[in-house]
């Protein structure tokens, strides 16, 4: 099936083959939406349904050559393709179709780079590049030794100047890839031992995580107006942000917005931005947030529920966010479970939501009316620093005061608690 458009340069046909391992329409749909995150305007889209992809060049002889006769024609300067390619399929695809071929973990790689901001978020997209690129190394040697043509001795001299420099190019990958690993264990370790200081000082997290562009971080700037950058595009955001957010019961928390997840993400990239993701992984709560107008929300659910599961934390406690309820003709109420309808870009639905966030979480607190004798100023002091007072009241019998408790001082203000 063609799909052509008049677009700008530059312009990527997009191709992939059809197993029936998952929805082909909405897995192009989103290649196609990478495509445009990465910089490309879409010239086409070409399917095939085959049992597997051929072990050559992934789409059969005949589709190959539509596909190469569709590239030529429509003046593409690339194809992409939605699978992960073997060195010999890209290898193939390239000398046939005269064009840089571009598979589905490439184009994700190209696009982590471009958004990497922070020096881990680079060291993660540049593992993740090195590991996919290491066993690939045979290929581009074959398809460089091709294209070296010209001067200077035979083609038996020019393969051994191949595989010389392929042995260099590996060993030097390597080594780049032992010295990356080792500084983003230290950005672990250091990660890990916030972690810990945070559950040690008692702060309690909440991690925003879900599909790429559902409003993650619209979310988070609605919630905390943390003026975290929020574009409709796909992973917008790869560094974790962390900003405090007050509760309706007076309660802080520390909310967290994590990296974008996706169908079929690359395992390089899981394993490369673990130490990221594990932010989610041991938070207190999960706010699982998707799109409700896409009309793809139980398989985004789905996603960061694998995910979830990957990094051994599929028994957190989750509050469902069904985001962008704006757009739909009506907006949801009385939904049943742990699911809250709302719109992070009106506003709509976010009360809710906090209250929500509030009754998923163990109890920290307990509200209560209060009346300390003014000889019990520590206490006072430690329950503003650790609490909240909502009200204080000077009296003859002493300062009445209307606060949330926290539990560990329940057995100190006992005697103090009034009926109100």
């Amino acid at each position: 099936m063609y799909e052509n458009e008049a677009r700008c340069a530059p312009l990527a046909v997009l191709a992939g083959v059809d197993t029936g391992e998952y929805d082909m329409d909405a897995s192009m749909a989103e290649l196609r939406e990478l495509a445009s995150s990465a910089g490309y305007e879409t010239a086409g889209i070409l399917t095939q349904k085959r049992p597997e992809p051929d072990a050559a060049t992934c789409l059969g002889a005949g589709r190959l050559e539509e596909l190469a006769e569709f590239v030529q024609s429509s003046g593409a300067e690339a194809v992409i393709f939605d699978h992960e390619l073997s060195p010999l399929q890209i290898r193939n695809l390239e000398e046939t179709l005269d064009r840089p071929v571009i598979d589905r973990t490439m184009l994700i790689l190209d696009i982590f780079a471009q958004r990497a901001v922070s020096a881990e978020g680079k060291l993660q997209v540049e593992l993740a590049r090195l590991r996919y690129q290491l066993p690939r190394l045979a290929g581009r040697g074959v398809q460089l030794s091709r294209q070296g043509g010209g001067g200077g001795g035979g083609g038996g001299a020019r393969r051994g100047a191949g595989e010389s420099q392929k042995e260099t190019d590996r060993r030097h990958i390597r080594r780049r890839i032992t010295a990356l690993s080792r500084q983003l264990e230290d950005l672990t370790q250091r990660r890990q031992r916030l972690r810990e200081r945070r559950k040690k000082d008692g702060v309690t997290t909440v991690a925003i995580v879900g599909y790429t562009n559902v409003g993650k971080s619209t979310l988070l700037n609605a919630l905390t107006q943390a003026g975290v950058l929020a574009e409709d595009k796909l992973f917008a955001t790869l560094d974790p942000t962390a900003r405090s957010l007050e509760l309706p019961d007076g309660r802080r928390v520390m909310l967290i917005d994590t990296v974008g997840l996706l169908r079929r993400l690359p395992h390089h990239l899981v394993e490369a931005f673990r130490s990221t993701l594990e932010e989610a992984a041991q938070a207190d709560l999960i706010l699982n947030v998707c799109d409700a107008a896409g009309g793809e929300a139980p398989q985004q659910i789905a996603v960061t529920k694998e995910l979830l599961s990957q990094l051994g934390a599929e028994k957190l406690p989750v509050v469902t966010v069904l985001n962008k309820c704006d757009l739909l003709p009506e907006f949801p109420d009385g939904l049943e479970g742990n699911c809250v309808p709302i719109s992070a870009r009106t506003g709509a639905g976010l009360p809710e939501l906090l209250a929500a966030i509030a009754r998923a979480l163990p109890p920290a607190h307990l509200r209560a009316s209060l009346l300390l004798p003014y000889s019990a100023g520590e206490l006072e002091a430690r329950i503003l620093r650790d609490g909240k007072i909502f009200s204080r009241e000077y009296t003859p019998q002493g300062v009445r005061l209307e606060a949330n408790v926290p539990i560990e001082l329940l057995h100190l203000v006992k005697e103090y608690i009034t009926k109100g």
